[in-house]
């Protein structure tokens, strides 16, 4: 992805539950696989950024289901 593209992202948390977020990709966002195999993204979550006032990152990984992304 490249810096300041903006996203849908649906992904199922540890919970069980699934989410779908507005998220944008800055330079702190990375894609990576951890050393327990599973992939993980963690991106700016725009929806708890206005809420919060701050930058607020989440991390979406694929340890039940493999997330979805749609670019806006």
């Amino acid at each position: 992805m490249e810096n300041n593209q903006k996203f849908v992202i649906t992904y199922t948390k540890q919970n069980g539950e699934s989410v779908t977020r507005n998220g944008k990709w800055t330079d702190k966002c990375l894609k990576k696989i951890v050393k327990a195999g599973h992939k993980c993204l963690v991106y700016l979550d725009l929806d708890a950024t206005e809420a919060e006032g701050k930058d607020a990152y989440r991390t979406a990984t694929n340890k039940i289901t493999d997330w979805s992304i749609n670019n806006v």
